[in-house]
């Protein structure tokens, strides 16, 4: 029996080294492998989801506050810039979902493993620049745009870190690891 196109008892004829290990070390042919990876993918998007539909649902509401008419321009353009940002990243953390919907039962299954952790990549890149461009909103207005500039440049710089830099520093360390 074959999966993918590759037997499922030799390691050897395995498509490469990830697949040869996890089936030496978790008996999981590269379709297992797939399914669970798609199944990690889709547990991570589930939390970011959260976050951008809360951050979006407070952006949508802004717009409708007395308040709103007093904002400047630089702050009504931070303002459509968190909005828009926050619509972008909320496409690509569904994108997952429709990939799926419609490569479904096509034998597509690593093309959308693929697509979907960019997507999620994506997504998290522009969640982190939608919940800066809204600090900067909401500091603007409240400490102005000096402290707030500062304020949130270290924040995106704070995201950056755990969010990236961190887990790349992590990946190259232990890149001879495997």
């Amino acid at each position: 029996m074959t999966v993918n196109e590759l037997p499922t008892t030799d390691p050897d004829q395995l498509r490469d080294a990830h697949d040869q290990w996890n089936f030496a070390v978790r008996r999981e042919t590269p379709t297992q492998r797939l399914d669970r990876n798609y199944a990690e993918i889709l547990q991570e998007v589930r939390v970011a989801q959260t976050g951008v539909q809360l951050l979006l649902a407070f952006l949508l509401t802004v717009a409708f506050t007395p308040r709103f008419a007093t904002l400047t321009d630089f702050e009504r353009r931070v303002y459509v810039a968190a909005l828009v940002l926050g619509a972008a990243a909320t496409a690509l953390l569904i994108a997952p979902a429709a990939f799926h919907r419609l490569v479904y039962q096509r034998r597509l299954k690593r093309q959308l493993v693929l697509a979907s952790s960019r997507f999620a990549l994506c997504g998290l890149t522009l969640l982190m620049l939608s919940i800066g461009s809204a600090l900067l909103l909401i500091l603007s207005v409240t400490l102005g745009t000096a402290a707030a500039a500062w304020f949130t440049a270290g924040a995106l710089g704070w995201f950056a870190l755990w969010w990236f830099v961190v887990p790349m520093w992590s990946r190259v360390r232990n890149s001879g690891t495997r």
